[in-house]
């Protein structure tokens, strides 16, 4: 089956999806943020149709590996995803951490070598970022 990385920001969320022998990665789309209910409900939504077991998050971590403010944001937008999963009875679906650490400055470098204007890594950077989170992990478990 399938996994689907996240990285979850303040205003929009990454999100990538692997193949079904989970060996590659691809971004499928941002999701702009109106609030936690409906973005978990929409990230659902991505995890129904892409039939994934997976849920891998990026956990942004500090530097120093400690939690930072968004660090616990991240963590309350897991529990939603808990919640809804459990209300709405998605069984058999788990999700992972990925550290995502320097995850965003990787996804500017490798949009700089690809000649991607200013503009358009604006807005493809967190759907390129989700992209590194589910590789990284998928690398990881292989």
């Amino acid at each position: 089956m399938r996994k689907i990385g996240l990285d979850v920001g303040d205003r929009t969320i990454g999100v990538a999806v692997s193949d079904p022998l989970g060996i590659t990665a691809q971004g499928i789309t941002t999701i702009e943020r109106v609030g936690i209910r409906k973005d978990s409900g929409k990230v659902l939504d991505l995890v129904k149709e892409y039939e994934c077991d997976t849920i891998v998050m990026g956990l942004p971590l500090s530097m120093s590996g400690r939690d930072s403010e968004q660090t616990k944001k991240v963590r309350e937008f897991r529990s939603m995803l808990e919640n809804k999963m459990r209300s709405t009875g998605m069984k058999g679906i788990t999700i992972e951490w990925q550290d995502e650490r320097l995850t965003t400055v990787q996804a500017e470098r490798v949009m700089i070598d690809a000649d991607v204007s200013r503009r358009r890594r604006k807005q493809v950077i967190d759907k390129q970022a989700a992209v590194i989170i589910l590789q990284t992990y998928l690398d990881r478990i292989s």
